[in-house]
């Protein structure tokens, strides 16, 4: 059996502006001058957006352009992110236990439930319920087969899709016919596969119709996922596999399998969709893993225990990791692979989130019961607010500025931007 790597446990405890747009498409008048044998046609067709994704709108006629912003690219009205003040907004309860919160940027907010309650609930970003989105899928509708009848999971993370128009949900267990037991917190793939665990499955939730239309096969105890800014792959980090798979959005298929350390968690991923990197959180490193290759090219080390990175939206070299362990925020230059900053935030950060605009970091601390928002040019604390107990996931609302905060114990904590 393979060694188990120290570390602090992971699953805790139980319980469009939109500004419409369209196409100027003038025409300008054909000029045609017939004289004896001379025909002179010219035709301009001035498409004057500036936006990168545009697309026909359903019941308008094909010469209509609906032109959107890019969900990633949604910024609040008014001042940078770094420059304002968390204030409470709202405290939404219900039957939730949510372990993450993801904004969608298009006026939705998903909450992963875990087993404690199987689903995935809907709100829109004032706060209110959508839907509630249950686990239970019957897998031989997509083709999967030696599991009969309903299967249930375990909601964990969430990511969407560059259009806006999906999210991908991990789940952290499966349960039905064929699936063995849940995974263990410390685990090896040796061990975890000795004790029965089986692949759990990643859902496909489309955000129109908030039905789950997909599934993908992932690892023993699927934990993070990151869609590429491509829309091409999905990289799942798999708990007690220790590897990522890369799953193909064509296919919604499994294409690679990349063994990596003891222990992976958050991903982020290149801004040309080149590179993914990967938080090893039994260790001190993130591993690099090539998105074309499907190999791991290299490391970048770090502190200990790192668990959740993300990347700047507007500067390509940075990356932030939290360290749960020391309860530290690290600033790392991915070109020259060197640490540029840290700043302990509290007992145990967990999530990263960042704003829009680059300008502010949010991270909770599990330990302390309180979320912490940083400037990200010099990791300064702008803020410490108390939460509810155990604060696991964090997310920042491109649409409304608002940071939402996943409390485990029962709670999403809202926080107005002023």
């Amino acid at each position: 059996m393979s060694s188990t790597p120290s570390f602090r446990k992971e699953k805790g405890p139980d319980p469009v502006r939109t500004r419409r747009r369209t196409f100027r498409r003038s025409r300008i008048a054909t000029l045609a001058a017939f004289v004896a044998v001379v025909v002179g046609l010219a035709v301009l067709w001035p498409l004057g957006s500036k936006s990168s994704t545009t697309s026909t709108a359903v019941g308008v006629s094909s010469t209509t352009t609906k032109v959107t912003t890019p969900p990633a690219q949604v910024r609040p009205p008014g001042k940078q992110a770094s420059l304002r003040r968390l204030v409470p907004y709202k405290t939404v309860g219900g039957a939730i236990s949510p372990k993450s919160v993801v904004a969608t940027n298009t006026g939705m907010v998903l909450a992963q439930n875990m087993m404690y309650r199987h689903s995935v609930t809907v709100y829109g970003s004032a706060g209110g319920l959508r839907k509630t989105v249950s686990d239970a899928v019957t897998l031989s509708q997509f083709g999967v087969t030696g599991h009969p009848g309903v299967s249930r999971g375990a909601p964990v993370e969430a990511a969407v899709t560059p259009d806006g128009n999906f999210a991908w949900i991990s789940n952290y267990s499966m349960y039905g016919a064929g699936f063995g037991p849940e995974g263990s917190d410390e685990c090896s793939p040796g061990s975890a596969r000795a004790a029965g665990v089986t692949d759990s499955y990643v859902y496909r939730l489309n955000l129109a119709t908030l039905t789950i239309d997909a599934v993908a096969r992932a690892g023993m105890v699927p934990k993070y996922l990151a869609v590429s800014p491509n829309g091409k792959y999905l990289v799942v980090s798999n708990w007690c596999s220790w590897d990522a798979v890369i799953i193909d959005l064509t296919l919604n298929k499994v294409v690679a399998r990349i063994p990596v350390g003891a222990y992976p968690r958050g991903i982020a991923i290149s801004p040309d969709s080149q590179l993914a990197y990967v938080a090893i959180m039994g260790s001190s490193v993130l591993d690099i893993v090539n998105l074309t290759t499907f190999k791991v090219t290299g490391q970048i080390s770090v502190g200990s225990n790192v668990r959740h990175v993300v990347m700047s939206p507007t500067d390509p070299r940075l990356l932030f990791v939290s360290l749960n362990a020391s309860g530290v925020v690290e600033k790392v230059n991915r070109f020259t692979h060197a640490v540029i900053g840290r700043v302990h935030t509290g007992s145990g950060c967990r999530t990263l989130a960042i704003s829009a605009d680059g300008t502010a970091l949010f991270v909770v601390n599990y330990d302390s019961n309180t979320m912490t928002m940083l400037r990200s040019s010099d990791l300064h604390i702008l803020q410490t607010v108390q939460t509810g107990t155990h604060p696991v996931g964090v997310t920042y609302d491109g649409v409304t500025g608002r940071v939402w905060v996943a409390v485990y114990t029962g709670e999403l904590m809202i926080y107005d931007t002023k």
